[in-house]
């Protein structure tokens, strides 16, 4: 039996080039959950204001390196290098949101006079060792979004980087060791799916921080049935919609949707999957879409020239992403833009559009569509979150259509509506069941400084951002009596000669 599992990335833009390759040992994840545990207990008691200035170090360690680390984003996961750029300036960022005074202030200790003598106190209290499981879409900027939080409120990390992007998180654990965090604070752990599976069920850890899709964060949740005490934030993909109504600015309309679907070569879980547009302007919406999405300049994320899409993570995304195609027109769907591969090195995909029936299509359908890393695809029609830069479009005859069409899948992350009457947006923003909505912009980016997650599948209400740190500590209440009095209470007695 294998004791140990092999991790390799490969440059999207150049296959040939190798980026990370290390046998990771099935061994590790005890030896990293020891050495976390080990320094729980002396990293929880210090000081807030020295685990802030532990945090400010980071922060500046990241700074120092910025554009080596945006580089090596693109160069392992392929995204553009302005992306890349963002990306790690929402690193850097993290730290500022979490230490503003209105962000701390949501798990500062308090207390109140419950009567003459006796008083009733509550402190937040780490929850030990935490598990992160980041994600190859922002290698960076999602798990530092959990441990930033995590560290601040005193847990120590260990942190399993995707296997498809394991040299980000080597180098952020790098710029740890030179933030100067003691031994065992701050862990990297790589490993492919058997290493993640140790990690996140093995019995002496305290909580996991996860975002990926359903199907993975299904599997967390099944190892840690008998474990109810054990923290789970799960953050889990989506299968979002926008709105077209035809008050919209079809110009702003039409880039956002755009932009959202084809983003990140479709690879975030905020990306706008379904377009649904008013019939009274179907006809031009579909138009100018297909001509933008037909003309997206797609190249090397680092090409000297401005690139929308870079490469897709991997030639077997590459594949799911066109399986996903076919599957959409073999249940009815009509290709309006081909999504296809580029005739060239690396794994490039055109963006791709489909003209969808808006009553669901392939609803009995039991096909298993293999995905890039994230599981298979279960019989679900068209409810499925794939990560591919393919949007099926469809046609509504009303608001309320438009809504129940919105709302006919089973995830919540996110949602938007384009449209310039007020009443419009409050129906759309009282109805739609996600976590995220939108109005005028698309579904593809969030603030940090606000919080982030969805409902049914897209999450389970541990939204991360900002909200992050509500859950990193736990609330522990006392009740302190400062009189040295105790009453006694109707029908007990106690004799002074008794204590003697």
């Amino acid at each position: 039996m294998a004791d140990s599992e092999r991790v390799e990335s490969r440059n999207p833009a150049q296959p040939q080039d190798v980026v990370f390759s290390e046998d990771c040992p099935y061994s590790s994840v005890n030896t990293a959950v020891a050495h976390a545990r080990a320094a729980a207990r002396d990293w929880g008691r210090r000081s807030l204001s020295e685990r802030s200035d532990a945090m400010s170090r980071w922060k500046a360690a990241v700074a120092a390196q910025a554009e080596a680390l945006a580089r090596l984003i693109t160069r392992e996961m392929g995204k553009t290098l302005p992306e890349s750029r963002l990306e790690v300036r929402s690193v850097i960022e993290k730290v500022d949101i979490c230490l503003r005074p209105e962000v701390l202030a949501r798990t500062c200790d308090w207390g109140f006079d419950a009567s003459g003598s006796r008083r009733g106190e509550c402190r937040y209290v780490p929850h030990g060792v935490m598990a992160v499981i980041g994600p190859f879409n922002f290698p960076a900027h999602l798990p530092n979004g959990h441990f930033v939080p995590a560290l601040l409120a005193g847990n120590t990390v260990i942190f399993k980087p995707s296997e498809k992007t394991p040299a980000v998180g080597r180098m952020l654990g790098e710029l740890m060791q030179v933030a100067g965090f003691p031994p065992g604070v701050f862990t990297v752990l790589q490993g492919g799916a058997e290493v993640a599976a140790r990690l996140v069920g093995h019995a002496d850890i305290d909580g996991v921080l996860f975002t990926g899709s359903w199907q993975v964060g299904r599997r967390i949740m099944e190892a840690n049935l008998d474990r109810p005490g054990r923290l789970l934030a799960l953050e889990m993909g989506g299968n979002n919609a926008a709105v077209v109504m035809p008050s919209a600015n079809m110009a702003q309309a039409v880039i956002e949707c755009a932009r959202s679907s084809f983003i990140t070569t479709g690879q975030r879980c905020t990306c706008t999957r379904r377009i649904i547009v008013h019939e009274s302007v179907m006809p031009a919406f579909r138009r100018a879409l297909c001509q933008v999405a037909s003309s997206l300049v797609v190249d090397a994320g680092d090409a000297a020239h401005p690139v929308f899409m870079g490469p897709i993570v991997s030639a077997a995304a590459a594949d799911a992403a066109l399986a996903f195609q076919t599957q959409l027109a073999a249940w009815g769907g009509k290709i309006l833009v081909r999504a296809s591969r580029i005739d060239r090195e690396g794994s490039f995909v055109t963006a791709g559009v489909v003209e969808v029936d808006a009553t669901g299509l392939g609803q009995a359908d039991q096909s298993a569509i293999p995905t890039n890393g994230r599981g298979s695809l279960f019989a679900a029609g068209r409810d499925i979150e794939a990560f591919a830069p393919v949007v099926q479009l469809s046609a509504a005859t009303s608001l309320a259509d438009a809504l129940r069409q919105a709302n006919a899948t089973r995830f919540g992350l996110a949602a938007a509506i384009f449209s310039n009457e007020p009443g419009e947006w409050e129906e759309f923003r009282e109805s739609v069941r996600v976590g995220c909505v939108n109005l005028n912009t698309g579904t593809a980016g969030a603030s940090s400084r606000l919080p982030f997650g969805g409902f049914g599948l897209s999450g389970n209400h541990r939204p991360a951002g900002s909200a992050s740190v509500d859950y990193c500590s736990a609330p522990v209440a006392s009740m302190v009596e400062r009189s040295a009095d105790a009453p006694l209470p109707p029908g007990m007695r106690l004799d002074a000669k008794w204590l003697g």
